[in-house]
């Protein structure tokens, strides 16, 4: 099987790095990631998956360009696999964005969880990697130093964590935001609820001996595991929200473009060059979860400044979360009045987004947020099921690439 070495599970923070990425697996997107994407043939070994999921995160590369590039390479038939796995994360995006009632659950569950659950030693176990478990023990100090896991691993630690060890999922959950670079709070969230049978009501997944031994190349034979998985219950959903009206963005308005690590990917918002009359990077530690997604965003700063200095021909202007005045008295002071922002979507960057739209309002300005026309035609199908929205794919995929 051909197979792509990636050294190191090094993700060099730039959007070129992804670019590079994306054009070395291509020619794997169909056949070769079909036959071997569940395989986790360990750190720094040859392997079929991409990794390209900490570019797709916060979009130094896009779903879109990704799905293209590998369309002008394979039919969809081909590739069929690879790109339901991209859109795995887009559905789960729109999901999350018509039932934001599932997060703010999370959240609140989680302090008092945290809390709960502070200093317990079969926790400080799972996370520290002692447990004893075979393979489990092993994600986890994979996981911690290099922020990153194969994704059947992760489905394999999620389910020892909840059925085996009997933790809460919450808090497995939080562990991966803490330490996954690629971690955002519906693919997270949702992937651990779908584990312990709250996604789809009643539905769990249960990791066994034999499927970690085959998948792994025989790398690991846990002994010990739970033998069934019952399902967690919670209270019922309300129904799916529409999503959310947004102020419409003027592109002949002087504006200033405020940036943030849910997408960095400002050339492809529609503002013409001449009215964007600055730029702002707002990349505090107060919206990530752990420090290495802090610590790959503010090393990809550089690599942003330089694109929006081609982009816009203008500097790259760092913003505290706790001391916004500078871009409103610069806003007061070039009398603009439209911010325009990457839409983001639930989680830190949108709390910290809808907190700061308020302050904005109270000066006078208005915080625009743009959302990506992907994410505009596939979200609204995020109603249902995942196999719902994966019959809508081609013909949609016909529409925009």
């Amino acid at each position: 099987m051909t197979a792509m070495l990636l050294s190191s599970l090094s993700f060099p923070p730039s959007r070129g790095a992804g670019l590079q990425r994306l054009s070395e697996f291509v020619p794997l997107a169909g056949a070769p990631y079909a036959a071997g994407r569940n395989t986790d043939y360990g750190p720094d070994q040859p392997a079929t998956v991409s990794r390209l999921s900490p570019y797709l995160r916060y979009r130094l590369i896009t779903e879109e360009e990704t799905v293209s590039a590998v369309l002008q390479h394979h039919s969809y038939e081909a590739a069929e696999k690879f790109i339901q796995e991209v859109l795995w994360r887009t559905y789960w995006k729109g999901w999350l964005a018509m039932r934001p009632e599932v997060w703010q659950r999370y959240e609140r569950e989680y302090d008092v969880l945290k809390e709960k659950y502070r200093d317990n030693p079969a926790i400080r176990a799972a996370e520290q990697g002692t447990t004893g478990i075979e393979g489990f023990d092993d994600w986890a100090k994979e996981l911690v130093q290099t922020g990153y896991l194969h994704n059947h691993a992760r489905m394999w630690f999620a389910s020892i964590w909840i059925f085996t060890l009997k933790l809460p999922w919450v808090l497995g959950a939080a562990f991966f935001l803490r330490h996954l670079l690629d971690a955002d709070a519906a693919s997270n969230t949702l992937s651990w609820r779908w584990v312990a049978g709250l996604q789809t009501p009643g539905k769990t997944y249960l990791a066994t001996t034999e499927n970690i031994a085959r998948f792994t190349n025989g790398r690991f034979f846990p002994k010990g595991l739970a033998l069934s998985a019952e399902a967690h219950v919670e209270s019922p959903l309300a129904a799916p929200k529409t999503l959310s009206t947004l102020k419409p963005l003027e592109s002949d308005a002087q504006s200033i473009l405020l940036l943030h690590a849910d997408d960095l990917h400002p050339e492809l918002i529609p503002l013409k060059k001449e009215n964007v009359r600055a730029v702002f990077f707002v990349n505090d530690r107060y919206l990530f979860w752990g420090d290495k997604a802090h610590e790959f965003i503010a090393a990809s700063y550089d690599d942003l400044k330089n694109r929006v200095a081609y982009q816009y021909d203008l500097p790259l202007i760092s913003l505290s979360t706790g001391n916004t005045n500078q871009l409103i008295e610069y806003a007061k002071s070039k009398a603009i009045k439209q911010i325009v922002t990457p839409y983001a979507p639930e989680g830190l960057a949108y709390n910290w987004l809808h907190s700061f739209e308020t302050e904005l309002s109270t000066a006078g300005l208005a915080l625009v947020q743009y959302r990506r026309i992907w994410d505009e035609i596939f979200w609204p199908y995020a109603t249902k099921g995942f196999f719902s929205f994966k019959e809508k794919v081609p013909s949609i995929l016909r529409e925009l690439v």
